[in-house]
């Protein structure tokens, strides 16, 4: 088959052929565009993501250490329940016949009572006292004349009552009758 192309059909396929090039090129413009705007979008979602993962990785670490705080805090309220519970029994059973408690007194007035002689000596230290003081059995003075003085207390059962332990000896009044 032989073809004759004349200048006008030339023309025309020089006109198709610049509009089908200017074409090529705004859509290559446009796709460039496209391109950059998609390679934004990209950079800024993996931003966003790689800081969500930091913020999931602190919010990880808190998590775990308040989760260990809770626990902590758990066990220390069940222990604390348990003692509850055993001073509780403790306080509903009352006082035993020969049990003893420790009143520290400061210039012969009542501070403090005690379950222990030793949690007495201990709050002395607390108020200035050494905590080495070695306590010795007081005299027949009377109780203010010490700064510091522990008296034991035993539960009588028939009086239903603390009473003194050591009772001072009463010395003799020089022979008055």
């Amino acid at each position: 088959m032989i073809r004759i192309v004349t200048r006008a059909r030339l023309a025309r396929l020089e006109d198709a052929a610049r509009i089908a090039s200017e074409q090529a090129r705004q859509t290559s413009g446009a796709a460039n565009e496209a391109f950059g705007r998609h390679v934004r979008e990209l950079w800024n979602v993996t931003d966003r993501a790689e800081r969500a993962e930091t913020t999931t990785n602190e919010v990880g670490v808190l998590l775990s250490g308040a989760l260990a705080e809770l626990s902590d805090a758990q066990q220390d309220l069940l222990r604390k329940d348990i003692e509850i519970r055993r001073l509780r029994e403790e306080l509903s059973r009352g006082p035993r016949a020969g049990e003893t408690v420790t009143v520290l007194m400061h210039h012969g007035e009542p501070h403090a009572v005690y379950a222990s002689r030793e949690d007495a000596h201990a709050d002395t230290a607390t108020h200035g006292y050494p905590a080495d003081h070695v306590w010795t059995p007081c005299d027949e003075r009377p109780a203010a004349a010490f700064t510091w003085r522990c008296e034991a207390f035993t539960y009588n059962l028939a009086s239903r009552g603390f009473h003194r332990v050591s009772r001072s000896v009463p010395r003799e009044l020089g022979g008055a009758a």
